[in-house]
């Protein structure tokens, strides 16, 4: 969990999140929108919908923006890719204890979904990326990622994460020449983190 706070945006309406990509997606736009950010968190409450102090709204948004700006950015080269790999954070399992059957791979480092709960969002993820033929993994953190990378010749990787990890996997698949996708956590934290499926439909 890079960020020194929690958030959960599950509250925020999903119109929000519209508007922020629809301004994002408009090619050079986000720079200007970033100076905004303060009148844009008043008129959608945020502050009073997440509980967040102005400046960790600020640095979340801000986050957000730039990750659909990447997006947007490597799209096509994306899009060309042949082998492509998704990336879960394996706290987004619905349960962290005995309950999930996952098992750990070390050497890889990853989980592999055990299918045990219909519910959970890492079940239903990995499910549909691999109907799409995609390798899926479901790693403990950040720093697992360049491992995961190096092992394999990745043309494309879709990755779900918070602002900060997304930013670091920015720089690695830059250097390693892999186009990337991010698909943003809505609520993070240790354990019961949450993602918009919709988002990753539509990335995948």
């Amino acid at each position: 969990m890079p960020y020194k706070f929690t958030f959960d945006l599950s509250k925020v309406p999903r119109f929000f999140f519209t508007e922020i990509a629809k301004i994002s997606y408009q090619r050079g736009m986000h720079k200007a929108f970033l100076s905004n950010l303060q009148d844009i968190i008043k008129k959608f409450r945020i502050q009073e919908a997440t509980g967040l102090n102005l400046s960790d709204a600020i640095v979340i948004l801000q986050d957000f923006i730039e990750m659909q700006s990447v997006n947007l950015l490597e799209r096509k080269r994306f899009l060309q890719a042949k082998k492509r790999a998704l990336l879960l954070p394996h706290c987004s399992r619905k349960y962290m204890d005995s309950r999930c059957k996952a098992s750990f791979d070390a050497s890889i480092p990853s989980y592999t979904c055990a299918h045990c709960s219909p519910d959970c969002l890492i079940n239903k993820a990995e499910s549909l990326a691999k109907k799409k033929g995609y390798d899926v993994y479901v790693v403990p953190g950040g720093s697992c990622i360049s491992k995961v990378l190096t092992r394999n010749q990745y043309e494309g990787i879709v990755g779900v994460a918070c602002g900060e990890e997304v930013k670091m996997a920015v720089n690695a698949l830059d250097q390693m020449n892999i186009a990337g996708q991010a698909v943003p956590l809505i609520k993070n934290g240790c354990a019961n983190t949450v993602f918009n499926m919709e988002t990753l439909v539509k990335v995948l």
